[in-house]
């Protein structure tokens, strides 16, 4: 088959060619021109491509009020996350976590380590969540505001690493999700007793 060459206004043409296989290759084209700095990319029927943004943002949500915040409906195309914090605080002392699921949140498994430098170098572990909040730096007076940053890297298992400001502190973090029952879909923010009350701040997420 011979190439499809489209002319343009001037001197120049841009050039269509088909692979030499056997066989007949569909692709849907999507109506209108999409917005700006959109990519094109195969849609939920592959060869039915669309306009899609390179990093979609989730909508803010004021953590203000309530044990937990939950991103849903996570698409599942998505092979990194970042869920953001601004001047985060609850009304207790439980350490605040970050958990991954797939049709349900998953509150063990994870393997997770955050530190902090301060007079001492500390640090604590969890197995229920990627924990924000190291030892001896909790209280409900701690505002925190940083990013962790989530990214498939296996069948189902996610990585986990960011910063965190808190109490004129800076800790880091790091670790690993267990390996979920299917496509990730949702993201949680709570804490370790999960009765402590967020009331102040607000949390966001990017994927991509």
């Amino acid at each position: 088959m011979s190439p499809v060459r489209l002319n343009g206004s001037t001197s120049g043409y841009s050039e269509l060619s088909a692979p030499a296989v056997a066989g007949n290759n569909s692709i849907a084209l999507p109506t209108g021109n999409g917005t700006a700095y959109q990519v094109l990319r195969n849609g939920a029927t592959a060869g039915s491509l669309e306009y899609a943004d390179k990093i979609v943002s989730g909508t803010a949500v004021a953590s203000t009020s309530g044990t937990s915040i939950d991103f849903t409906s996570i698409p599942s195309w998505v092979k990194r996350i970042t869920v953001m914090f601004n001047g985060v605080s609850t009304n207790g002392i439980s350490v605040v976590e970050v958990r991954v699921g797939s049709g349900s949140v998953s509150a063990s498994g994870y393997y997770a380590v955050s530190s902090y430098g301060g007079g001492a170098q500390q640090y604590l572990q969890s197995s229920t969540g990627f924990n924000l909040d190291s030892a001896g730096i909790v209280g409900a007076a701690t505002v925190r505001s940083g990013a962790l940053v989530l990214t498939l890297i296996g069948v189902n298992t996610w990585v986990g690493t960011g910063s965190n400001a808190a109490v004129a502190q800076s800790s880091s973090l790091s670790g690993n999700s267990p390996a979920l029952s299917g496509t990730l879909d949702r993201v949680r923010i709570t804490t370790v007793n999960g009765t402590d009350t967020f009331d102040a701040g607000s949390i966001n997420i990017l994927y991509e």
